[in-house]
């Protein structure tokens, strides 16, 4: 009888590791399995693979098979397909852990809390700043009257019946390979392995109650809208007492009647005559440091910025500020008297910018038409 070719068989190299040949026969045997593929063929090639495996995985059979010999032919010193049958791989391909008899045991009443989220509306000076806050905060926490063990007080939870405690209820059914075993959660608890007959009254056995409670955070300087601050472990409590999840606090920025914020810079627009631009003169501004003087330089140009630097938001998590940029718009006068209007003449005069309607020299605007561009911004 032809020694068979047992790398072949599960595709893998003849210096393959014990873990590669395992990885190999587990992705065989989920595709050829009977319960997955029932023709006949394919049952036969389920028993080449599986044989095949048997071999390569003992180390004492594949040195054998390496020297020449067949553990499975006649006199090969084999005790025929069975014999060492790596039973607890095949279930562990396809039920994992428990399908080999691996129990995974009664699981925990007590579960994580879920995260909660609260909005936090500030002003741009809390923002900037940093601020601290006392908030209000509707969650769950642990039951006082059973500590978060859900049963009565004087009472504790009985062992189920059904599953004596393992949390879990096995069934066995036959197939060619001969008996295989499964497992399931306990239907009858549920999994944990016991019964809560007496649940305690305030919290209706599930070992948390809702309540009120305040809590101190600190607002670090340089949020901005839509920022998300995480404070672990001040979330809900989980079921069964367990731990409790986070709370996150989401950032609203009131909007400023002044100054409006792109990322760390604020921008702000004030007006000026043009008397004043054209002049020059110091306006008295609002930062959010106070009032500061602010030189508008002769000449100055509806539509120029004026940059205030470190006079920003607090930058997050970092030293220095953001600038405060202000914008400058030049007002032109809509509605002049008699005086006004030949004082502005004389100047257009003395500035050579007076021409006779119509007859502008090329290239140049009359003096009008040069307030009414500085009044639209251009």
């Amino acid at each position: 009888m032809a020694k068979s070719d047992y790398y072949g068989t599960l595709g893998v190299r003849r210096d393959a590791s014990p873990e590669e040949i395992k990885k190999a026969y587990r992705r065989l045997a989920r595709e050829l399995h009977p319960d997955v593929n029932p023709d006949p063929e394919t049952q036969e090639r389920f028993k080449e693979i599986t044989q095949a495996y048997e071999v390569l995985s003992d180390s004492g059979k594949r040195q054998m098979y390496d020297m020449g010999a067949d553990p499975f032919s006649p006199g090969g010193g084999a005790g025929g397909f069975g014999a060492g049958f790596p039973f607890s791989d095949i279930m562990d391909a396809f039920f994992g852990a428990a399908g080999a008899g691996g129990g995974r045991g009664p699981r925990s009443r007590a579960r994580r809390g879920r995260n909660a989220t609260i909005r936090v509306e500030l002003d741009l000076n809390e923002t900037a700043f940093g601020t601290t806050r006392e908030l209000v905060v509707d969650t769950a926490v642990v039951c006082e009257v059973c500590s978060g063990a859900g049963a009565a007080p004087g009472t504790h939870p009985d062992t189920c019946d059904m599953c004596h405690g393992r949390g879990e209820v096995s069934q066995v059914t036959r197939s060619f390979l001969g008996q295989v075993m499964t497992s399931r959660p306990c239907p009858q608890c549920g999994g944990f392995g016991s019964i809560i007959r007496h649940p305690c009254q305030e919290c209706s056995g599930d070992g948390r109650v809702r309540t009120r409670r305040t809590i101190k955070v600190r607002i670090p300087a340089g949020v901005e809208d839509g920022t998300h601050i995480q404070l672990a472990g001040e979330g809900e409590v989980g079921p069964g007492g367990g731990p409790p999840g986070d709370l996150f606090l989401e950032i609203v920025e009131r909007p400023h009647e002044i100054f409006e914020r792109r990322g760390d810079d604020l921008h702000c627009t004030v007006q000026i005559p043009m008397t004043a631009a054209a002049l020059g003169t110091t306006l008295t501004m609002e930062t959010l440091d106070g009032a500061e003087e602010l030189d508008i330089r002769p000449g100055t140009q509806s539509g120029q910025t004026i940059p205030l630097y470190g006079r920003g938001v607090q930058r997050l998590n970092e030293t220095g500020r953001g600038d405060l940029m202000i914008h400058v718009n030049v007002e032109t006068p809509t509605r002049l008297d008699a005086a006004q209007e030949e004082l502005l003449r004389e100047l257009s005069r003395l500035r050579g910018e007076e021409r006779p309607p119509g007859r502008f020299a090329p290239g140049q605007q009359s003096f009008f038409s040069r307030l009414r561009d500085a009044f639209n911004g251009r």
